[in-house]
């Protein structure tokens, strides 16, 4: 196929933008500093990398896309998706990446103002703790349950690196979990 012209790239580039700033997943991380002090510089630049990857690989699918967005989770944010969320942003990228080829810009612009609206109306996902039952005091090798409120529904975060707020001696392993809520 052609190259996307630079009008469709800026298009494209914030319909990007716009499915990554919606994701609960990517909010999450980015909101408790997964990938560090510069989470949000991180989350900004895989706008760019996704973007790229498009412009960089012909025929992409779907499957190719979630590989590539859940390496740059693991790489960037110490963070593995396991709550179902994944390959439908990945569809929703290709989606529109292959109506900006096909030079449907007034519906990828359309789909990128419900987005916003979604992102102003419902507001930023947060982790709140889970309400489990306490048998005792010393729970130093569980992880803590985390919810998800605000975001698409059953996603739900469970991490050490929240559990090391609670319990500071205990070590750092580098892995992030996300899980869908049951």
């Amino acid at each position: 196929m052609a190259p996307l012209s630079s009008s469709t790239r800026e298009v494209f580039s914030e319909a990007v933008r716009a499915v990554l700033e919606t994701w609960p997943v990517l909010q999450i991380a980015v909101d408790n500093g997964f990938g560090g002090a510069f989470s949000q510089q991180k989350a900004e630049w895989m706008v760019d990398a996704l973007q790229q990857y498009f412009t960089d690989n012909d025929d992409l699918q779907p499957d190719e896309v979630e590989d590539f967005i859940s390496e740059l989770m693991n790489n960037e944010f110490d963070t593995v998706v396991d709550d179902g969320s994944l390959p439908q942003v990945a569809q929703q990228v290709c989606g529109m990446f292959q109506q900006c080829e096909q030079g449907r810009l007034l519906e990828v612009r359309e789909q990128i103002l419900k987005l916003n609206q979604k992102k102003t109306s419902s507001g930023r996902a947060k982790a709140t703790p889970a309400q489990t039952p306490q048998d005792d005091d010393d729970d130093d090798d569980e992880e803590e349950a985390m919810d998800c409120e605000g975001g698409s529904a059953g996603a739900s975060v469970s991490s050490t690196a929240v559990n090391d707020l609670h319990h500071e001696e205990e070590e750092d392993d580098g892995w992030t979990v996300v899980r869908r809520k049951k």
